[in-house]
């Protein structure tokens, strides 16, 4: 299965929808001006622009946009209580403002909060969002329950083509699953079947090009290791999943949504995943700003070449690939682009690519290979994401990249850190 092709199935199954529109250039920060934060929050200048909109607020408490948008900056940030706030402010104001109905459905959700999401995501009249209302509203008793060690290290079965670990479905024996930041959590057909599970929903998805059955249910018991989560929403269906290299198949894929349960570290280059309980703390040298868009798709800042630190994305699921870009944003930063070499996704035209320099922060990548697109098409990641979030992307940063470092996600102070394994 191809990168793209990989990328497809895994972002098919989120809660979140992606757009299709055209992608726009790099904006450039010193256009944005103090009196218009709609063009600093596009060009990812987030202080700046949540400052503007407390502005417009103040001379307007009836500025729905401005209420939305300081409820979406608090969402990325997981400042739970500050976008409930303004996201509930929003939809008060402009009982229209379906997205605003969607951001305040998943900031209860990244608390764990299901059943507050449950009417909101009835409103919106969108049949994703009324399978989702459905299955949480399923949920009995706390859900995401999590008890065992107060911290697992499970060893990397496989590097390539991304990484896997073992775990557990419902006290079944332990299976091998791919690691992926732009996963939620993801069950083979075969794999549901063998645990019981029975769908309480169903909603069309694309994966791979395709329209295709995403079934979802209500998971009893995932264990990593000494960890064991309880009580958690999951999804499975029938799409092909790239195999293994023993060429057998994974038993499903998992990613953000377990990842900011606890503090995350995918340590590459000591070939391990490690998950411990929010408690803990974490500190490294090269500390760089996390935020999250949508229910799985992690952003921070980082460079191609001089060009940056400008917004990007983390999809550490990238097959024999660094980064991801547009074929005008590699022309704008310089990169060398194989137009001899083309290929198709999905009717558009890709090309490699070959980067001298990348960089978040002080984790610097040299002769880095990627790929980059013509245009944007659904499950191109990265600059692929900015028509749906609202803000631009420079690129997006992946599997290849992050091989010589131990990546680690802290959900609770919104840092990421990327250190030498």
């Amino acid at each position: 299965m191809t990168t793209f092709d990989r990328r497809t199935f895994l972002r098919g199954t989120g809660l979140a929808a992606v757009a299709g529109a055209a992608l726009p250039l790099i904006g450039s920060p010193a256009s944005a001006t103090p009196a218009d934060p709609d063009q600093l929050f596009k060009n990812g200048r987030f202080d700046e622009a949540e400052r503007g909109y407390r502005r417009q607020l103040r001379e307007d408490p009836q500025h729905a946009r401005a209420a939305a948008q300081l409820g979406y900056l608090a969402l990325l940030s997981n400042r739970f209580r500050t976008a409930e706030t303004f996201l509930s402010r929003a939809v008060k104001l402009d009982s229209g403002d379906l997205a605003s109905k969607q951001r305040l459905a998943e900031c209860f959700v990244r608390q764990d909060r299901h059943a507050s999401a449950v009417p909101l995501l009835k409103q919106t009249g969108r049949e994703r969002d009324t399978a989702f209302a459905t299955l949480f509203g399923a949920l009995k008793g706390r859900p995401w329950q999590i008890s065992g060690a107060s911290s697992a290290r499970l060893p990397f079965h496989t590097l390539d083509p991304v990484p896997s670990v073992e775990a557990s479905v419902n006290g079944g024996s332990p299976k091998k699953f791919l690691l992926d930041t732009y996963a939620t959590l993801d069950l083979s057909t075969e794999v549901a079947e063998e645990a019981g599970l029975k769908p309480v929903a169903t909603v069309t998805a694309v994966i791979s090009g395709k329209p295709a059955n995403l079934y979802l249910g209500i998971l009893e018991s995932f264990k990593l290791g000494g960890i064991e989560i309880r009580n958690l929403p999951v999804h499975w269906n029938d799409a092909k999943r790239p195999p293994l290299p023993d060429g057998s198949d994974p038993a499903g894929a998992f990613g953000t949504t377990v990842f900011y349960h606890f503090l995350t570290t995918m340590d590459y280059a000591g070939r391990a995943l490690i998950l411990r309980r929010k408690t803990h703390g974490f500190q490294a040298a090269n500390r760089l700003p996390l935020w999250l868009a949508g229910d799985h798709y992690p952003c921070t800042i980082g460079s191609l070449g001089d060009h940056g630190p400008r917004m990007v994305t983390v999809d550490t699921g990238g097959i024999a690939s660094a980064l991801d870009t547009t074929v005008a944003i590699a022309e704008q930063t310089g990169l060398d682009v194989d137009y001899d070499n083309p290929t198709e996704r999905f009717g558009t035209k890709t090309y490699p690519v070959t980067a001298d320099r990348i960089s978040l922060g002080k984790a610097v990548g040299r002769n880095m290979r990627g790929m980059v697109a013509e245009k944007v098409f659904p499950g191109f990641p990265g600059p692929g994401q900015s028509a749906q979030f609202g803000f631009d992307l420079l690129a997006n940063f992946t599997h290849e990249f992050f091989k010589p470092f131990a990546v680690t996600f802290d959900y609770t102070r919104m840092n990421l850190f990327v250190s030498r394994g």
